[in-house]
């Protein structure tokens, strides 16, 4: 047989097949036709068996340098077709570097998060520590080591979310103080906060929710007096309200401190002269405060004759409403955009 015109044949065939293929899809179904094991140009291996057997390496070599040729034609088909395809592609896609860009809406924090990140960095500058921990506790860090015995209030299930009879979603963040004292052994001084999310048992409305954001705080030392814990408060309180401000101290009753204070701030729409804002007392409540009772130390193993120590604790929602007058907690929580983007400025 006279493989040369054959194959010359066939070349001219794929050459007249390469012309009209203009889709990578196509060009495989070509490739299968030209060089496939079910091609024409692999059925001529089958003539091999009546070549003579001084032919057979010519004959094996010419079908394979076919082989390599028309693999050649292809994938040079195969490259033009995908440049067409990327120069009509970046047509298409062209960019009009000279036009405005878009008007993107920019995002911001939440204030939640902001107020929690700016009492963080506050406490972090006076040497504080952050700590955090889990939001489902058990009854004994809960309650029990922070003085709260079995009958107290505070332990009913009208005011606590009970997961079993000894794990509950923690009502406070102070679980973390305990669990700070018990890990530094009763022989460290500690000085930290505990921002985090509480849960209780309550009826959502503008002032309340069963869930909200707490930060606290506790120092445990030996030197720790009121008047340390009433200049934190100040700072705390200018920090946020203005530099000011005033603050002041009442007497109050917390399991887990003594003597216990609720803590006012001076009214920032009257400057404590008196408005309906205040009730015209020229005060607004903003938190909780006390020395750490003795048996709150003792249960974390620090020895209450040796060591004292001053806690605090305030409700993020509520500083947020206080400082931006905001009438309704649960603003908060709704996602409406157009309340939430009124904070998109510094923390002022």
């Amino acid at each position: 047989m006279d493989i040369q015109s054959t194959i010359k044949k066939l070349e001219r065939e794929l050459n007249e097949a390469l012309v009209s293929v203009d889709k990578i899809e196509a060009l495989q179904d070509v490739k299968a036709a030209f060089v496939g094991k079910k091609s024409e140009l692999s059925g001529l291996m089958r003539h091999m068996k009546d070549i003579p057997n001084e032919e057979k390496p010519a004959f094996g070599q010419t079908i394979n340098a076919a082989k390599q040729r028309f693999n050649t034609m292809i994938e040079s088909r195969k490259k033009a077709i995908q440049a067409k395809r990327l120069a009509r592609k970046l047509e298409q896609e062209k960019i009009d570097v000279t036009l405005p860009a878009p008007d993107f809406t920019r995002g911001a924090q939440h204030v939640l998060t902001r107020i929690t990140e700016s009492l963080e960095d506050l406490f972090i500058g006076m040497g504080y520590l952050v700590k955090e921990g889990p939001e489902i506790e058990t009854d004994e860090l809960n309650f029990e080591k922070l003085n709260l015995p079995k009958d107290h209030p505070a332990r009913d299930m009208q005011d606590s979310f009970y997961i079993s009879d000894e794990t509950l979603l923690r009502t406070h963040t102070s679980p973390v103080q305990v669990r700070t004292m018990l890990e530094y052994g009763g022989t460290k001084p500690v000085k930290i906060i505990c921002p985090g999310t509480v849960y209780r048992r309550d009826d959502d409305d503008a002032t309340h929710s069963h869930q909200f954001m707490q930060v606290e705080g506790l120092v445990v030392d030996k030197d720790t007096t009121l008047s340390d814990l009433k200049g934190t408060l100040l700072a705390l309180a200018r920090h946020l309200f203005g530099e000011d401000r005033k603050i002041r101290l009442r007497p109050s009753y917390f399991p887990f401190t003594e003597p216990s204070f609720e803590v006012d701030v001076t009214c920032a729409g009257c400057d404590g002269a008196g408005c309906a804002t205040c009730k015209q007392t020229g005060y607004i409540e903003i938190l909780g405060a006390g020395m750490v009772h003795n048996n709150v130390l003792e249960a974390a193993g620090y020895d209450s004759t040796q060591y004292q120590g001053f806690a605090f604790g305030v409700g993020v929602e509520r500083l947020a409403m206080l400082k931006y007058g905001i009438d309704d907690i649960r603003h908060f929580y709704t996602n409406d955009v157009r309340f939430l983007s009124q904070f998109k400025g510094e923390l002022s």
